[in-house]
């Protein structure tokens, strides 16, 4: 109960303090952040959390979860259609460029043997949702921008698992059987999407039959109950939920937008307030001893996996496309690591390989750091693409870049 007493008190101050974070650089995430870890044994000690007690996995799963559905339904197939290269080099190309950096910096830098750098590699992959939709929810920033974050950071969470489940085998006691897991991965992810298509699909044509349908004050609760049933379904099934969540969104979006518009508004109340819960709780786990338990290597590393290996692996990617060079700079920027490598460094924590314990620790800090600097920077940022299209409507250009871009998908 005292857990979430404190949560009820880091909400009212989020809210309260809300209109001041979208103006400066102030974040409400950090808030939730700082509160946990105030509020945990490293601190005050009113709440007892640990990694492997079970409200971190939980929050962290459902967190992800809810954003995943709700950034689903962004997505536009015709768009994506149009536009589709961007998102697969940052996919094909630098996502495994950033996962082989971190690799190499992990294992000459902190000492880690070659699998369990590859696996620390393959957990902070993936850009995560939660973060970087404080980019992809601004109007101001230019669409194609906008598209290519939404994608890549919705799709490369279900992409890393099945790298990270094989590391963990391949690291653990059970590691001859790695190979033998593959099969069941790959079982996992097409079950996951299968649900997340055929799911939404056949709750929207029951919706179309003249004797069903939802009166409008209900109508929101039909994609809630989609989200709820999917997610039991996969966790029954031991079927993707990240990848079933985001095809669900994205379907749902595309065979009804009267689904989408009667649920947007409490969805994203919902995964903001899934979001908020899960990073109290991870602040708990940002104790003095787990920072002191880094080495300096560690820090190197945490340190240009956010602001050199991402960076520039996207960087790479994008070569020859055509955004601006301000665009490419911010996509290169915004790849926070959150809920999914929180989700996939408890199951490195969990699986009791040799290296576990370090390098949890050295995941649970990088994404201590890139969630302070990722929530902290969207504001500005997306302030200077609005700067940028006021300047252009006061040298006389009719209509501005942001707005160009908008009905504009180039490749």
């Amino acid at each position: 109960m005292v857990l979430v007493v404190v949560f009820g008190v880091a909400l009212l101050i989020a809210v309260l303090l809300s209109g001041l974070a979208a103006r400066t650089v102030l974040s409400t995430s950090l808030l939730f952040l700082v509160g946990g870890a105030l509020v945990s044994d490293g601190f005050l000690g009113l709440i007892h959390i640990t990694p492997d007690s079970e409200i971190v996995s939980v929050t962290a799963d459902l967190a992800l979860f809810a954003v995943l559905f709700t950034d689903g339904m962004h997505v536009s197939f015709p768009k994506l259609r149009a536009n589709w290269r961007n998102p697969a080099r940052a996919l094909g190309l630098g996502m495994p460029l950033a996962f082989v950096g971190t690799a190499l910096i992990t294992h000459f830098l902190v000492g880690l043997d070659w699998t369990t750098s590859f696996l620390v590699g393959a957990v902070l992959a993936p850009t995560d949702p939660v973060f970087a939709s404080a980019i992809v929810g601004r109007k101001e920033v230019p669409a194609k921008l906008r598209q290519l974050l939404n994608v890549e950071s919705g799709i490369n969470d279900g992409v890393a698992l099945p790298v990270v489940l094989v590391l963990i085998a391949a690291a653990g006691p059970t590691s001859g059987h790695a190979e033998a897991d593959l099969g069941k991965i790959a079982l996992e992810l097409v079950l996951g999407l299968v649900f997340g298509v055929v799911l939404p699909f056949v709750v929207i044509e029951l919706v179309r039959f003249r004797l069903l349908g939802a009166e409008p004050k209900l109508q929101p609760l039909l994609p809630l109950a989609i989200g709820v049933i999917l997610y039991a379904v996969c966790h029954l099934t031991h079927a993707n939920p990240y990848l079933a969540a985001f095809s669900a969104g994205a379907v749902l979006t595309a065979r009804s937008l009267e689904a989408k518009a009667a649920f947007e508004p409490l969805g994203e109340a919902l995964a903001e307030l899934a979001k908020f819960a899960a990073l109290l709780v991870f602040g708990a786990l940002l104790t003095p001893q787990l920072f002191g338990d880094l080495s300096f290597g560690g820090y190197a590393v945490v340190v240009l996996a956010i602001v050199l290996i991402r960076p520039a692996s996207l960087l790479l990617s994008l070569l020859g496309t055509r955004f601006t060079r301000q665009e490419k700079l911010v996509a290169a920027w915004f790849g926070p690591k959150g809920f999914a490598s929180v989700v996939y460094g408890l199951l490195v924590l969990q699986a009791g390989i040799p290296q576990g314990e370090e390098a949890f620790t050295l995941i649970a800090v990088c994404i201590a750091f890139s969630i302070i600097a990722h929530s902290s920077t969207d504001v500005p940022i997306a302030r200077m693409f609005h700067v940028d299209a006021l300047a252009a409507l006061d040298g006389g250009i009719p209509v501005s870049r942001t707005s160009k871009e908008s009905g504009r998908v180039g490749s």
